[in-house]
């Protein structure tokens, strides 16, 4: 970035130190937001009333003013608020908590009024009450429902009226009940396993115990009706996430009683959990289910386990009978082209590699090198000027994130940041991105310069501070700083002070009892808990870690990546079901948890693209995707 030249327009930055009146606001500022979260609205009146009209963060003020009173406020109230702040963030926030209530009024004009004002309708409850407000008019939306309602826990009181409307006014057949009732089974959903077996004529209480003591579920046996066999199905999936043995004995033994369908359901069922567990009995359950139509998960997990027993055929049905939204989706996009090509049809599956090859993400550099083409370092973007972070930084939801990242309100921060950079160019998101950096917020450096379409500023996706710190800590160890790099972005996206929800701090997040059991392996005797937020001191700790689990692993980033996210003894657990080797990204998409194969995926891509910024030269992830090795070596990490 260039520097900034003298006589520029000022930049907005975090404040110092605050003087005594404004430390003293934001203090009863901060008290407020508390009180509101308690809904205690006397409290929030009497901070309310201590801050000035002008306080940098009044409009939430007067959110907040509201908040403990939105289940009893006067419409006009409502919208005098909204029309004060109208086009703010803190005006979208408060929109769609009104939209909520005003469903749960069950007041339509309102609600079809307000809603046409959001911004954004990705909220589900909001959009199961749009359909619920159209059905209650008789209008026909059971087809639009079919394709909302896909996650059960997150249904609350909106898509729970809306599955009750639909089913009353014969929009919703029992099959779709039954259909919602898998669902919730699969997704440990309880509320809503027993809402829909009332509406099936069930017990709700046998619904929430197939659910959450199915070894009691099953034990009560199958029922005599096909919203009971349902149950036991349900009680028959939960099972085998725990014991596949009793899971399909159950089923086995009450074979019989049912239909060719709900058997299929049942090893359908069985089949997922099998594939999670990487059970190598997975793929003949799976042909046991055949010709029953799977939920998304199933789907996704059928196509895995063809993926790992390299039955491209089934890859591509799998992925073929999924809903477009998913098919879409880069990964199935990528595996199909793979099935295309398995197939012998080369020129499609290049077509469709051409479509997703990027060095932006996992699959897109999968696809490059599918192509015969490698991730490079694009050249660097001519420098935002000094005028141009003056622009943006005059953006009044900007001012807001940076006056909630003083506060250390981090969640607010981002929500005022990510309002403020709707409809900017690329330079100007470029120039807000440079005025995060100078605010030290890199987090938000990176995740605005992840917005530009055309103007790509490697400096900005991929920073590389704290260079003099980490440089010699990786070369000491023999360790690839790019993978290095790469994962800290992945981790903690560069905050020094970073805190996750189970306790991993700083740049590297690293664990309490990890952070205590490399300090004594590397011979530091001083090493507290407190030590952790230190910069040097957990990227020494951080870098330690890492150099002994990819010893541990025989060099396989794979499998180290994997080891640093979810634990050395689960990758060691994913390895041992390996009797041959295995094509990395096989072995990447077929992790069973989520969160540890999103992270891999993100950790490698950031490493590809760090060492074709560091050595300036083009790369391939697929050195990095080395097939993994069945071969477990016999050290132990924590």
């Amino acid at each position: 970035m260039a520097p900034v030249p003298a006589g520029a327009p000022s930049v907005p930055t975090m404040p110092g130190a605050p003087t005594t009146d404004a430390r003293a606001d934001d203090d009863n500022f901060l008290l407020l937001r508390e009180a509101a979260r308690q809904n205690d609205a006397a409290r929030v009146n009497a901070l309310a009333s201590r801050l000035p009209g002008n306080y940098p963060l009044a409009s939430y003020v007067d959110y907040y003013r509201l908040k403990p009173r939105l289940r009893d406020a006067a419409p006009d109230e409502v919208r005098e608020v909204l029309r004060r702040h109208e086009g703010t963030a803190v005006a979208e926030q408060l929109r769609g908590e009104w939209l909520l209530e005003l469903g749960r009024r069950r007041d339509w004009a309102g609600f079809e009024r307000e809603a046409g004002q959001l911004a954004r309708s990705d909220n589900l409850q909001i959009r199961c009450y749009a359909l619920l407000a159209r059905a209650s008019r008789g209008e026909q939306v059971g087809q639009e429902a079919r394709a909302l309602l896909g996650n059960p826990p997150a249904y609350g009181e909106a898509c729970a009226a809306l599955v009750a409307q639909l089913s009353q006014s014969g929009q919703f057949s029992d099959a779709d009940l039954l259909w919602q009732l898998r669902l919730a089974g699969e997704a440990d959903a309880t509320g809503p396993a027993r809402r829909i077996a009332l509406l099936l004529g069930a017990s709700d209480t046998r619904a929430a115990q197939a659910v959450d003591v199915p070894a009691v579920a099953m034990a009560r046996g199958i029922g005599n009706t096909r919203a009971e066999r349902a149950i036991y199905l349900v009680a028959v999936g939960r099972m085998a996430r725990t014991s596949l043995k009793l899971a399909t004995v159950g089923l086995q033994k009450n074979s019989p009683k049912l239909s060719s369908e709900e058997r299929a359901i049942g090893w359908a069922s069985i089949a997922h959990a099998a594939s999670i567990a990487l059970a190598p009995e997975a793929a003949t359950y799976w042909q046991r289910a055949h010709g029953v139509p799977l939920t998304n998960e199933q789907l996704q997990w059928q196509a895995r386990i063809a993926l790992r027993h390299g039955n491209w055929k089934l890859v591509r049905s799998s992925i073929e009978a999924m809903p477009p939204a998913l098919r879409a989706e880069n990964a199935w996009t990528y595996w199909l082209a793979r099935a295309d090509r398995h197939g012998g049809r080369t020129q499609e599956a290049n077509a469709v590699f051409e479509r997703i090859a990027s060095p932006h993400h996992f699959y897109g550099q999968l696809a490059l090198d599918e192509l015969g083409r490698q991730v490079v370092a694009p050249p660097p973007v001519p420098p935002v000027t000094a005028a141009e972070v003056a622009a943006v930084g005059a953006n009044p939801s900007l001012q807001r994130a940076l006056r909630f990242y003083a506060l250390r309100l981090r969640a607010e921060g981002n929500r005022e940041w990510s309002w403020g950079l709707h409809g900017m160019t690329d330079r100007q998101l470029l120039a807000a991105g440079e005025l995060a950096r100078r605010n030290e917020l890199l987090d938000r450096t990176v995740e605005t310069s992840l917005r530009t379409r055309t103007e790509f500023d490697y400096a900005q996706r991929f920073p590389a501070p704290h260079l003099e710190v980490l440089q010699p800590a990786a070369q000491s160890l023999g360790l690839d700083k790019a993978w290095v790099y790469g994962l800290i972005r992945q981790e903690s996206r560069f905050i020094t002070d970073a805190r996750s929800g189970v306790g991993a701090s700083g740049l590297m997040q690293v664990m309490p009892a990890t952070g205590k059991w490399v300090a004594a392996k590397i011979g530091m005797d001083n090493f507290v808990h407190g030590m952790l937020n230190d910069l040097r001191t957990n990227i020494t700790l951080g870098a330690n870690y890492m150099n002994m689990v990819l010893e541990n692993f025989d060099g396989d980033e794979i499998l180290a990546t994997a080891a640093y996210n979810a634990g050395p003894s689960r990758a060691r657990a994913w390895r041992a079901k390996l009797d041959a080797p295995m094509e990395g990204a096989v072995f990447v998409e077929s992790i069973p948890f989520s969160e540890t194969r999103n992270y891999v995926r993100n950790v490698l891509a950031n490493a590809t693209n760090y060492a074709a910024v560091f050595e300036n030269k083009p790369q391939s992830i697929r050195t990095r995707l080395r097939p993994v090795q069945p071969r477990a070596r016999a050290a132990i990490l924590p």
